[in-house]
C-alpha cells in the first residue's frame, strides 16, 4: 500500500515487469488526477478479467480494463482490474513497454472512476484523456486508438 492508501496487486504479473514504476505512477495519478481518493489496481489474467465483466456487467468476454466505482461515502475511489494478457498483446501492437499500456489503461480506468463515460459524453473523456496522457507523457489512449 502506498502511502496516500492506494494499493496495486499483481496477480498475473509478466516476468521483469516494473512493479516500482507502476506503484510510483499509481501515486501519481493519485496526487495529481483523483486530488488523494486512492484507488485499488489489480493485475490479472483475462480469464479473472472475462469472470469479472460477466460477473458485475453481464459481459461475458475479456476486456483490457474494468473500473468499479466505490459507492457513495466511501473514502476510496474505488477499483481497477487489468488484463496483464491483453496489455502485453497492446504494448507489442503499439511498440511501446507494458508498463507504459498499463499506465494508458490506469489512467482511462481512473477516468472512469472519477465518473467520466466515453460513451455518452460527446468526446469529453477523449479530451480530457489526450490532455492527461500528454502532461503524463504517455503514448496514444485507449479512446484515441478505437477511433482510428
Amino acid at each position: 500500500m502506498s502511502p496516500d492508501g492506494s494499493t496495486f496487486l499483481f496477480r498475473s504479473a509478466p516476468r521483469g515487469i516494473d512493479r516500482n514504476r507502476l506503484r510510483l505512477f499509481q501515486d501519481t495519478l493519485t496526487t495529481l488526477l483523483t486530488s488523494g481518493r486512492a484507488f485499488t489496481c489489480l493485475l490479472t489474467s483475462d480469464t479473472e478479467l472475462r469472470r469479472l465483466n460477466n460477473t458485475f456487467l453481464g459481459h461475458d468476454y475479456a476486456t483490457d480494463v474494468l473500473s468499479f466505482p466505490a459507492l457513495e461515502g466511501e473514502e476510496s475511489l474505488g477499483d481497477l482490474a487489468i488484463s496483464a494478457t491483453r496489455a502485453k498483446a497492446q504494448a507489442a501492437e503499439f511498440g511501446h513497454a507494458i508498463e507504459a499500456e498499463i499506465e494508458i489503461l490506469m489512467l482511462h480506468g481512473a477516468l472512469h472512476l472519477l465518473g467520466h463515460d466515453h460513451e455518452t459524453d460527446n468526446g469529453a473523456m477523449r479530451r480530457l484523456e489526450s490532455r492527461w496522457r500528454q502532461k503524463l507523457s504517455l503514448p496514444a489512449g485507449l479512446i484515441e486508438r478505437t477511433r482510428r
